[in-house]
């Protein structure tokens, strides 16, 4: 009378809900080792990206005040890493000094002088890792006559083995290309390829 009612179906029950926890037991097992061979794949990754980034890096760095004397016709830069010891999340310090000028970072330049520095890293990054094309909008528009000519130069350069894509009003950088797209408007809110 204490145990109450007697559930014939237990043995039934007991044997469906074994089967269910064996189930979910495999595939918990298999969670496991999915997870396990996911932090694998991941840290293996990691070493692949900060091998490669450091590689690229270590060129960038080399070609940077190169081509930043190209740029600006002399002067000094350098590329550095803030945490060389943490590869995963190290930034990358950039200091310039045009010529005339003593070294500074990045923010304290000119917005043409920034410009110029950061063609010049461009340039540095696909010497060490080219690609088969750049897009590049207005990055001339901030750049004297003498500092398109230079620039245009380094495109001219680059151009054999990637295809740039230049969104300029400059005439002097429109003078580099092979192929000339115009986009005007004679009526309002109508765009025409030239």
């Amino acid at each position: 009378r204490r145990l109450g009612d007697v559930n014939p179906n237990a043995p039934l029950e007991y044997h469906q809900v074994s089967e269910r926890h064996d189930f979910l037991q495999v595939q918990v097992q298999d969670l496991e080792q999915s997870a396990a061979g996911l932090q694998h794949v991941i840290r293996e990754l990691d070493e692949v990206m900060k091998r490669d980034f450091l590689t690229v890096f270590n060129q960038a760095a080399e070609a940077f005040p190169r081509y930043f004397q190209t740029l600006f016709g002399g002067g000094k830069a350098r590329l550095e890493l803030t945490d060389p010891d943490d590869l995963a999340t190290t930034g990358v310090e950039i200091t310039a000094q045009p010529p005339g000028k003593r070294p500074q970072s990045l923010a304290l330049l000119s917005g043409g002088e920034r410009a110029l520095t950061a063609t010049a890293l461009l340039f540095a990054v696909l010497k060490a890792k080219p690609i088969p094309f750049c897009f590049l909008d207005e990055v001339d528009a901030m750049l004297d006559e003498a500092n398109v000519g230079r620039f245009r130069d380094l495109l001219r350069e680059f151009a054999t083995q990637t295809q740039f894509i230049v969104i300029t009003h400059n005439r002097h950088t429109m003078e580099a290309a092979h192929t000339i797209y115009g986009v005007s408007q004679e009526q309002e809110g109508v765009s025409t390829i030239i």
